[in-house]
């Protein structure tokens, strides 16, 4: 059962390239926004599309793989755990963001998000 504490699982396509650091300890960390997708049908029996933003943090392997194969547009699968920090402006005030933490990624679509090969 703790397998299914703080687990997400998204699908979606990346909407902009990774963005690849070298920390000074020589580790590397992507960081890319993921738009996800929903489907319904409004009041009126119209449908409806629904999109939510997610941003994305993966580490050392993982980060290295997402830098060298995903790009702006491809639909990849990404398994992890959600985790929030917080930080301070410049100008004094706190603020907290919470990120998904990519253990695993799929790989869906090409890089260039043309799936004909």
């Amino acid at each position: 059962m703790s397998t299914i504490r703080n687990h997400v699982q998204l699908i979606g396509n990346l909407g902009e390239d990774p963005k690849v650091t070298i920390l000074e300890n020589g580790r590397k960390v992507a960081r890319f926004s993921l738009a996800t997708n929903e489907f319904y049908k409004n009041e009126k029996g119209e449908k409806t599309q629904s999109t939510e933003w997610h941003t994305i943090i993966a580490w050392g392997k993982t980060a290295e793989i997402i830098e060298k194969y995903a790009g702006k547009g491809q639909e990849i699968g990404v398994a992890g755990k959600l985790k929030t920090r917080t930080y301070t402006t410049d100008d004094g005030n706190q603020r907290y963001i919470t990120e998904v933490e990519a253990k695993e990624i799929l790989l869906l679509g090409s890089k260039n998000g043309n799936d004909a090969g």
